[in-house]
């Protein structure tokens, strides 16, 4: 945070604090003890990886907005809790309209939904709505689908089985149908951005089985939801994401694209009809009004009511629209992403694994078995940490591999490859710095 940043925060708690006047008040504190714990804070802070940094291109770590993080700061002084109107009774509404434009983006004029502490809540809120449809029938998800959504079906006594990848990462189709025919199946998890490799499932095709198997299709787009407003994903991909409005559930992380602070998820339904699942009675609480709160819709009670502010704040500046200033650079991303892995492909000593849908590219120093690879890897990993370029690591599948891997000695069972997440919207002008990074790591 600037000093330019703190001087815009202090006139806002200023003109903030004339709204509440002398009600207003701070505890007792000694401020020279709480500079001289900061001083240890700081300290602390120190052993960390520059996420805020295009140097900084391997988890899907990204900054927040000055405005998140300034609109976050400042409702923190009034610490709204938004699991009632008495408890936040502005933040919940900010909540309800932010909430309300993301559903629009996606199509939902109509819907349910709120915002959670992140994508596994939202998740295992939709999982736990298609438990009390289908009590009893099956949850699936792509064999590359977060591993929550196992964890989580484990958590409602769901039973829970994995679907096979094609060698793009997506689920495949035969597997699932497979499937269908064997197990009753309650809900097809489908992910428009996979973790690991950034795949987007065919939507298309699920949409289609749901007619004849008449499962409930839950998108976890945690990852990769923004990319509904990109405009230069490939005509597959694309697709995909034109048909989300007939999904029955979706989740959306605004902490990883949408430019927030942790943690911030959304989930959202396209019938309201689901909120009758969750009505419940509670003797002692928020009797001031009659309209619908957010904890009469929400598994969690307490949520912090700063970050439904923050989002709300962010999205007046940067509106969820097509061609609009953040649709621009979550299309570079992909761009960015693109690039990279076109210099990658470019060059013999290197080997891609697929062609990037969002902005997660997956690579590999090339190598004659899947063991000397995997250790080159890991080497240049470490290398490139050392010169303040930092990327990730992933334990890519042998059987999802294309087949321009086929001549490579298949030694173990799969091969540690470099993975980068180029989510912030200025990584494109740095993508040949990250390669040359990279080149120089790989030499040494």
């Amino acid at each position: 945070m600037t000093n330019k940043e703190l001087v815009i925060l202090q006139g806002a708690l200023e003109k903030l604090q004339t709204h509440f006047k002398h009600l207003i008040s701070s505890p007792d504190t000694d401020l020279d003890k709480v500079a001289g714990t900061l001083d240890q804070v700081v300290d602390r802070l120190s052993d960390n990886y520059p996420y805020f940094d295009t140097d900084y291109a391997g988890q899907m770590l990204k900054p927040p907005h000055t405005i998140a993080r300034l609109a976050y700061s400042l409702a923190l002084y009034i610490n709204p809790n938004n699991h009632a109107l008495d408890g936040g009774r502005a933040s919940s509404v900010m909540e309800k309209e932010a909430v309300a434009q993301i559903a629009d983006m996606f199509g939902w004029r109509e819907h349910l939904g709120h915002l959670t502490g992140g994508g596994t809540m939202a998740n295992m809120e939709a999982l736990w709505v298609g438990r009390k449809i289908h009590p009893t029938k099956c949850v699936v998800a792509s064999e590359m689908a977060h591993y929550t959504h196992e964890r989580i079906s484990e958590v409602l006594g769901l039973k829970f089985e994995k679907v096979g990848c094609d060698l793009n990462g997506r689920m495949d189709m035969k597997a699932l149908e497979g499937i269908l025919n064997t197990t009753q199946v309650g809900t097809v998890v489908v992910t428009l951005g996979t973790t690991g490799s950034g795949s987007v499932d065919p939507l298309i095709e699920v949409l289609e089985l749901q007619k004849i198997y008449k499962f409930r299709i839950h998108v976890d787009a945690a990852y990769g939801g923004y990319f509904k407003l990109a405009h230069n994903l490939s005509m597959y991909t694309q697709a995909q994401y034109e048909t989300i409005h007939l999904a029955d559930s979706l989740v959306i992380d605004p902490h990883k694209h949408g430019l927030q602070p942790y943690g911030c998820g959304c989930i959202l339904f396209k019938d309201p009809q689901v909120g009758q699942y969750y009505k419940h009675d509670s003797p002692y609480t928020y009797f001031s009004s009659a309209e619908l709160h957010l904890g009469e819709i929400s598994l969690e009670c307490s949520r912090a009511g700063a970050a439904a502010v923050a989002l709300w704040a962010t999205m007046q500046m940067f509106p969820l629209k097509k061609r609009g200033e953040f649709a621009q650079g979550i299309s570079r991303c992909h761009e960015a992403a693109m690039k990279l892995n076109g210099l990658i492909r470019e060059d013999d000593e290197f080997i891609t694994v697929l062609e990037p849908e969002l902005d997660i590219v997956v690579w590999a120093p090339n190598g004659e078995s899947f063991s000397l690879i995997s250790e080159a890897s890991n080497k240049i990993f470490e290398m490139t940490a050392k010169q303040g370029l930092h990327l990730a690591l992933i334990k890519y599948p042998v059987h999802l591999l294309p087949a321009h891997w086929d001549g490579i000695v298949k030694d173990q069972a799969y091969v540690t490859c470099l993975r980068s997440c180029l989510m912030k919207h200025n990584h494109l002008e740095k993508v040949e710095k990250i390669w040359k990074g990279i080149k120089s790591a790989y030499q040494h």
